[in-house]
């Protein structure tokens, strides 16, 4: 087994070799040795059976694969399962606590904003992201943070008024 510095040159050299990860997903500790070239959103899918993190596009650009990475919205299909070592990982699975939706998912469901709910993960945790650190963010802060998000069924009004709703009962 290689160590992480042999592995990002063995990787620069296009040979996966294979590498000791440890990360906390969803609360609980996950340490496996994987393939040093093993995609982020591979690993929650297929390793961890963590599905409700969807593997779109395959460049970035959906935002179906976005996780919560040390609390910060990241796009899983661009980073390596390697760059995640040592770190914190939420998914859709993990974003709840003791069954209950939160208030955004509430306002998701309340609101109409899952229409076949490919994007739903994706968009939840971005948003998450952006209410933590914004708990009160303006409609055009919310429409520019979903830009990275694509929704085929174009339920991006609904998703803003979902927002609005959860900060409407904040005030």
């Amino acid at each position: 087994m290689a160590s992480k510095a042999e592995a990002a040159e063995e990787i620069r050299f296009g040979a996966a070799v294979q590498v000791s990860v440890e990360v906390e997903v969803n609360g609980r500790l996950q340490a496996m040795t994987l393939p040093s070239d093993m995609r982020l959103v591979d690993f929650l899918r297929d390793r961890l059976g963590l599905t409700g993190t969807k593997f779109g596009c395959d460049t970035g650009q959906c935002g179906s694969c976005t996780i919560l990475l040390d609390d910060v919205s990241v796009k899983s299909c661009t980073m390596l399962a390697v760059q995640a070592d040592g770190a914190r990982i939420t998914t859709i699975e993990g974003v709840s606590t003791n069954g209950s939706l939160t208030a955004l998912q509430n306002a998701f469901w309340e609101q109409h904003a899952v229409q076949c709910g490919y994007c739903t993960p994706g968009l939840i945790l971005s948003l998450t992201d952006l209410l933590n650190r914004n708990p009160h963010p303006s409609e055009s802060e919310i429409r520019r943070w979903i830009d990275g998000n694509i929704c085929r069924c174009g339920v991006y009004q609904n998703v803003v008024r979902a927002v609005e709703s959860i900060t409407a009962q904040a005030e």
